[in-house]
């Protein structure tokens, strides 16, 4: 797989750094591909990769300005940023004009994605009414402080979600169900029975409660793939 590029971009006042794949072509779309808590992960970085593979020009956002040391740091991190949530959505959407403010990304449509917390972040662009094509979430968070109000969300989304998945019980699931309702969003919800959550992290460490599910992580990238031929187009 191809390596990845640094790209500097900025979040008011800070200094974000993201990785950036290209497709050998010209690209067909841009994607902001928004990672774990962790921030960037190796699979995330292959996910990106394999986004360009497929024609697409993809940047891994940076939540952060920083690598946490450990998943205790990840957690400190992840909740100061996401303190504020209209902060939060400003840190995202910086990603976003990051990467339109490519040439190569010049006039393209954009899409997002994200997986974990990135999920969780995608959604949330969704919920702002961010103008993306649309936005797909692999085993992300489903509860927000802020709900989608009626008439705002502008992209198509697609919800990628292990059914035992402990960090999101069937409770948050009804619930999301209910805010995209009433806020007329145009969603699919697939739901993998017995798959716990970080379903598409293919690398060792991760069992029990997180673990890899090699059918729902192939089934959750081509359902992605499916919904983007849809919306481009093509």
């Amino acid at each position: 797989m191809s390596a990845l590029e640094p790209l500097a971009y900025r979040d008011g006042d800070t200094a974000l750094s993201g990785l950036l794949a290209r497709p050998a072509g010209s690209p067909r779309a841009a994607v902001v591909v928004f990672p774990t808590i962790i921030n960037t992960t190796r699979a995330v970085e292959d996910k990106a990769r394999a986004l360009a593979e497929a024609g697409y020009i993809a940047l891994v956002a940076d939540f952060y300005a920083a690598m946490p040391a450990d998943f205790a740091e990840a957690r400190e991190l992840a909740g100061k940023v996401r303190a504020d949530p209209f902060a939060y959505r400003r840190r995202l959407h910086s990603a976003i004009d990051g990467l339109k403010a490519l040439p190569d990304a010049a006039g393209l449509p954009v899409l997002a994605i994200g997986f974990c917390m990135g999920g969780g972040a995608v959604l949330e662009l969704a919920r702002a009414g961010a103008d993306l094509r649309a936005v797909v979430s692999f085993h992300g968070l489903l509860e927000t402080p802020l709900p989608a109000a009626s008439g705002t969300i502008k992209a198509r989304i697609l919800i990628c979600h292990g059914d035992a998945d402990a960090l999101v019980p069937r409770e948050q699931v009804l619930g999301f169900w209910q805010e995209m309702d009433a806020a007329g969003g145009n969603w699919h919800f697939h739901s993998y029975s017995g798959v716990p959550h970080s379903f598409t992290n293919p690398y060792p460490g991760a069992t029990g409660a997180i673990a890899h599910d090699p059918s729902a992580d192939r089934q959750s990238w081509a359902a992605m793939h499916s919904l983007f031929d849809e919306v481009l187009g093509q």
